[in-house]
């Protein structure tokens, strides 16, 4: 396989990492990127020649202009994608300009740069099925599915009315906090803000052209925001109505959603799965210090403290453990290879 990437910014490198790491071939043109060598394309019919995938990576207000761009030189075996954040817009120019002629696909990868360097996972992206290309779909979620994503499917309209009532409203109230200066570079902050300082860094990195395209290219963001001013001015009215000696008992209270109200078995089973991430964290406790103590040991002995051989025994153990329990053993090494490299560095730090 061979993937085209026309726009080579942040996310076009983020993908050719992946593509890297997968060992997909691929090149990318963009007349305003530094792009490796051995991965620039140095016109559009070198980019497209021999490749089954093409990915627009351009900024949504461009695509409509790139397609048209790209149309002359595309054949019929060759998949157009988009990556867009939005996907009405999007579906819409490349029904204008590809049609039922040469085949494409909407798609949103929901995961970035920062994400990406950050290791997190799953990877999801976010196929729109196309009526008039049934299979394009299919071959997009191949393709995905090559890099290690998951693939979740959804029309355009369902994806950015879901888009504009979370990420657009997130990016929304993220900046909205920067612009006001609320928690930046803080000594110290409660847990319950650290998740909401994280977006306000995503923000603050991605506040250019993303932030503008969650919000002005999606058809539902404005109306999201309408709904969340207005209910901030009304809990604001509220909170101003209570009065400052607000301790008697005739003192009006607000009255806030229950966020588990009908979900008695889901608190449960998040109480036990706290009460056993505690014991699994003490058992860490217990294992860095018989770590230091084998270290000790392995001094008093004359004995190397690397010792490679008992790391591949104990591999093999804990995966045959995982196999006898069903686990997935490759899951299963996976956690004890990052065990191991947490001793090694509790025995240092002893």
């Amino acid at each position: 396989m061979t993937v085209a990437i026309i726009g080579y910014g942040r996310f076009g490198r983020a993908l050719g990492s992946l593509l890297d790491a997968a060992g997909i071939g691929y090149r990318a043109w963009d007349t305003t990127a530094d792009i490796p060598a051995p991965h620039r394309a140095g016109s559009i019919p070198e980019l497209l020649a021999g490749a089954e995938q093409v990915v627009v990576a351009v900024p949504v207000p461009r695509m409509h202009e790139v397609l048209q761009t790209l149309r002359p030189h595309l054949k019929p075996e060759q998949l157009v994608l988009d990556v867009g954040s939005v996907k009405v817009k999007p579906v819409q120019a490349m029904n204008e300009v590809l049609g039922t002629k040469l085949p494409w696909v909407g798609t949103h990868p929901l995961f970035g740069p920062l994400s990406l360097a950050m290791a997190e996972r799953p990877l999801r992206v976010v196929v729109s099925p196309n009526p008039l290309h049934p299979d394009a779909a299919r071959q997009a979620r191949a393709f995905f599915e090559r890099l290690g994503c998951e693939v979740i499917e959804q029309t355009p309209e369902g994806h950015d009315r879901i888009m504009a009532h979370t990420h657009a409203l997130t990016f929304f109230v993220a900046k909205g906090m920067l612009d006001a200066g609320s928690g930046v570079d803080v000594p110290f902050a409660p847990a319950s803000f650290k998740a909401l300082s994280r977006t306000i860094d995503i923000v603050r990195s991605d506040a250019g052209h993303l932030f503008t395209a969650i919000q002005h290219e999606n058809p539902f963001a404005h109306e999201a925001r309408r709904h969340l001013l207005q209910a901030l001015g009304a809990i604001h009215q509220e909170l101003e109505a209570i009065p400052p000696e607000a301790a008697t008992p005739d003192t009006p209270r607000m009255e806030l959603p229950a966020l588990e109200t009908g979900m008695p078995e889901l608190l449960e089973t998040r109480e036990h799965i706290d009460q056993l991430d505690r014991e699994l964290v003490e058992l860490l406790a217990r294992r860095a210090e018989l770590a230091r103590r084998a270290i000790r040991a392995k001094a008093e002995a004359g004995q190397p403290v690397p010792d490679p051989a008992r790391e591949d025994e104990v591999i093999a153990t804990r995966r045959a453990w995982a196999t006898e329990l069903g686990l997935d053993p490759d899951g299963v090494e996976s956690i004890f290879r990052a065990v191991l490299r947490f001793s090694r560095r509790a025995q240092h730090s002893g």
